[in-house]
């Protein structure tokens, strides 16, 4: 072999034995102590700068250093406790930037699990480093500490690696034996070597191999050394439940523990360690599957739980539904990636030239996937214990519901009808998870964390897998009712309603129709201080704004189904339709006048339910209790169901941090503005605390000339909307007020303008106008993903009914303005009349809002 393709150990002895280093080499030694590692590391550094090599210190680990300051080694210090992905992204940007034909000195890869607690990832962390390094033509030394590691993660790092070397030190003697050398070979090469001076010299005698064996199996005989030693740390922690520590031995443990499976923010911590028990921790445990964090949805959703059975005042215990939930540690979507072969493809996505186009690679690579054997094993005995009933495989991400960041909506989450052979069910729950992966890399999700900088962040993948809370009517499987609930009301629509009392979204059946925007369909809206008082007035609008549509699980057909309300009471004839609903009479008798059949229509309006029962009490103390515990407004998701004694079951399902604008003081909107300085004014019908913005443009959709256009127009006027976006909005210097008719963000081109949220992310104000006759109706959608959205991007938001009293709309007042279309869209100049572009900087223009006098007023100044 060429001398070039060659390096020296420093040993001239053991490079005889190793046949030499060859370049790409990676040489990982097994030892007792990290004196033993220094012993080799020292010659090697010599040797490589005597001959004029590059060389590398990698510095992450809790030993002292390897080489001193000053000993021509260029140095990195690295901080593992950052997380796996952090860690391994800038170790890759680091051999990327030195570059080819340098040699690395790593710390000890021992001492990555006081970091991240698991050996299955420092598995995966040489398993994407290693191969990098042969590429670059790179000689590089790790070490491993005998007996810290499991053997699955010593055979992975062996089958990965170049050279492995055990280094012992038995009956005083010092010995070397190469246990995996690559494409090389001798007769004595693979024996154990003892040093005898400068030489390393073979075991050839069978009495002296057997004996030092012998030595060394009853030195290294621990009968559990074949954990991880993510699970060594649970052994100490049952053995402290187990033997009475004292409580301080359990805090101890507690945060130990909380650092590495619950999270890092320091605020979710706080709450961690005070309402959940080392014994709440080991039953956690008890329900993991693979290593690592449980996410931010999990850990809502635990956190809540625990805080409302330790409310001595209250008896949570009979109200509370169990959950059983079981949870898929965060490794295991890194570990996805890597067993799958897309590391390399991952550290792109990392670059911001690739953020996007590498990401949408990676999303369809992770719809294709395979999941590593022994996490498949796993899937199946949670699924067997599951049976038949239905689950919910939910995203539960790092930074996933915590504080300032909900993520809502952006990651995906599917029910599994859980129908079919056990093969069946596994293939579709791992989809599941797939699709779960995949969405890690949308371009909404991407946008948001881009948007929050938070396109460097550790973003660990975990998943939180529950039992669908329902019961059976006929082959549909859903909850009686299910909503979302917050303890600060931001949208309080009558001057006599308490923000800080809360409000509901509620619906029948399965929880989708009250967290998301459903085009046509409406939930219904509960101040808990004034449950009966609705948004809107009249038979009309109650009958026009309700729920017509339920989610149910459809068992026969195996899958999430949208049944009609008047279907589904047919089906579930079963259900207290009473407490739910109230016959619509009108529309009983026009049916009955058409069909000539007799049957109950039902009006979803939940009024017995929030009148006959303490259902509302109960909500508006689970928020104020979770409330003051976060010290923080919550917003939370829940479920419901009657038992067969006719007593309330609540399951609470997800608890985060509500983002929300307060009602800060701005000082009394002004009284008796001349009505032709009023571009426009309304009671109520808006979201976002008290306001005063001077506006610099107005980006008008115009109602009418919108209805007009075909489908494909309609979508290509979101996407002239979201550059518009990007080119003036700006929530400093260019406030922007975007106006259009009925729903921003839609599906349906006809109910609204369908852009993504990512296009109308810098406008200050977003307005939605009401355009009765063509059907396009906004919605105010205080609770929902869309809301989350507004509310984190400090989106003021309103909605205009100005065929309504108590509104007033002056739309010729509107294009009097200087419109700047043309001259900043000239490409797109043949949607001139539908999209205007109003540059009101001169005009003096200001949006007001008032929360507790319920006025929102825009006008010139």
């Amino acid at each position: 072999m060429p001398t070039a393709a060659r390096a020296s150990s420093g040993y001239d002895d053991l490079d005889q034995i190793l046949d030499g280093l060859r370049i790409g080499d990676n040489v990982v030694w097994e030892v007792d102590s990290m004196a033993d590692y220094r012993y080799f590391v020292a010659p090697f550094v010599a040797r490589a700068r005597a001959e004029g090599r590059p060389l590398v210190y990698l510095r992450f680990g809790d030993h002292p250093p390897l080489l001193e300051e000053g000993s021509g080694v260029r140095q990195y210090v690295l901080d593992p406790r950052e997380g796996f992905e952090f860690f391994a992204s800038r170790i890759h940007e680091i051999l990327t930037e030195e570059g080819r034909g340098v040699f690395y000195v790593f710390d000890c890869l021992s001492d990555l699990l006081s970091a991240w607690t698991t050996d299955y990832m420092v598995g995966n962390f040489f398993w994407v480093t290693c191969p990098y390094l042969f590429e670059l033509d790179t000689v590089a030394y790790f070490a491993l500490i005998r007996h810290r590691h499991s053997f699955s993660t010593v055979e992975r790092i062996r089958k990965t690696t170049q050279v492995l070397i055990s280094v012992f030190n038995a009956e005083e003697r010092f010995y070397v034996q190469p246990r995996k050398v690559w494409q090389r070979y001798s007769a004595t090469m693979f024996l154990p070597h003892r040093k005898e001076g400068e030489r390393f010299v073979p075991l050839t005698n069978s009495c002296e191999a057997t004996r030092l064996f012998s030595s060394l199996v009853r030195r290294g005989t621990h009968s559990d050394r074949h954990l991880d030693h993510w699970h060594h740390l649970f052994l100490q922690a049952e053995k402290l439940e187990r033997e009475g520590a004292t409580a301080a031995e359990k805090l101890a443990m507690v945060r130990h523990i909380c650092r590495h499976m619950i999270g890092r923010e320091p605020r979710i911590l706080q709450l961690a360690e005070r309402y959940l028990s080392l014994a709440d921790l080991l039953r956690i445990k008890a329900r993991a599957i693979g290593t690592g964090f449980i996410g931010g949805k999990a850990v809502g959703m635990l956190l809540a739980n625990r805080i409302l059975l330790a409310d001595d005042a209250f008896d949570w215990q009979k109200v509370l539904e169990p959950h059983d939930s079981f949870y898929v540690g965060s490794n295991v979507y890194y570990s996805y990636i890597v067993h799958n072969g897309w590391w390399k493809l991952f550290m792109r996505q990392k670059n911001n030239a690739e953020y996007f186009r590498a990401g949408a690679e990676l999303q369809g690579c992770m719809l294709e996937g395979s999941f590593p054997e022994p996490i498949r094993d796993s899937f199946r005995r949670m699924l067997e214990y599951y049976g038949q009933y239905p689950i919910i495989v939910r995203s539960s991400s790092l930074l996933e519901d915590g504080f300032g960041n909900a993520f809502a909506g952006k990651y995906d989450s599917f029910f599994c009808a859980n129908q079919g052979s056990p093969e069946e069910r596994l293939e579709q729950f791992e989809q599941a998870v797939r699709r779960i992966y995949a969405s890690a890399m949308s371009t909404e999700a991407l946008a948001y964390r881009l948007q929050r900088g938070l396109e460097q962040r550790d973003e660990q993948m975990a998943l939180l897998i529950q039992r669908v809370s329902g019961s059976y009517h006929q082959q549909f499987y859903f909850p009686d009712f299910a909503g979302v609930g917050v303890s600060y009301n931001s949208f309080v629509w009558d001057k006599g309603m308490e923000p800080e009392a809360g409000m509901l979204r509620l619906v029948l059946g399965l929880g989708t129709r009250a967290v998301d925007r459903v085009d046509g369909d409406y939930p219904c809206i509960v101040a808990l201080d004034a449950p009966m008082k609705r948004p809107h007035k009249g038979v009309a609008d109650v009958r026009k704004f309700s729920q017509r549509d339920v989610d149910v699980l459809d068992v026969e057909q195996n899958d999430l189904q949208t049944l009609p309300l008047l279907r589904l009471s047919r089906e579930a004839a079963d259900l207290p339709w009473n407490l739910y609903a109230v016959r619509d009479h009108e529309t009983s008798d026009l049916l009955r006048s058409r069909t000539l059949k007799k049957e109950d229509v039902w009006l979803l309006t939940f009024e017995r339910l929030l009148t006959q029962t303490d259902f509302c009490a109960l909500l508006q103390r689970a928020l104020k209790t979770l409330e003051q515990a976060y010290d923080y407004p919550v917003d939370i998701e829940f479920t419901g169901n009657m038992d067969s004694h006719q007593n309330l079951q609540l399951a609470l399902v997800q608890c985060r941090p509500l983002q929300t604008k307060g009602i800060q003081t701005l000082g009394p909107l002004p009284q008796n503005v001349a009505d032709e300085r009023i571009l426009f004014s309304s009671e109520g019908n808006f979201m976002g605390g008290n306001v005063a913005h001077r506006l610099s443009w107005i980006v008008w959709v115009d109602p009418d000339e919108y209805a007009r256009l075909g489908l494909s127009d309609k979508y290509e006027v979101a996407r002239l909307v979201g550059r518009i976006n990007r080119r003036i909005a700006d929530r400093q210097d260019n406030k922007t007020l975007l106006l259009g008719p009925g729903r921003w963000g839609t599906s349906t081109p006809a109910l609204g303008v369908p852009i993504a949220f990512n296009e109308i992310s810098s406008v200050t104000v977003l307005g939605e106008v009401a355009f009765e006759s063509e059907g396009l109706m906004p919605e105010l959608s205080y609770g929902s993903h869309f809301f989350q959205d507004l509310v984190e991007s400090e989106i003021f938001y309103l909605a205009l009914y100005p065929e309504r009293r108590g509104c007033h709309f002056n739309r010729a007042k509107l294009a009097r303005y200087d419109n700047a279309f043309e001259g900043m869209m000239p490409a797109s100049s043949r949607f001139k009349k539908v999209v205007k572009v109003y540059r009101v900087t001169d005009a003096g223009l200001y949006l007001r809002s008032d929360v507790v006098a319920q006025r929102l007023l825009c006008y010139e100044e």
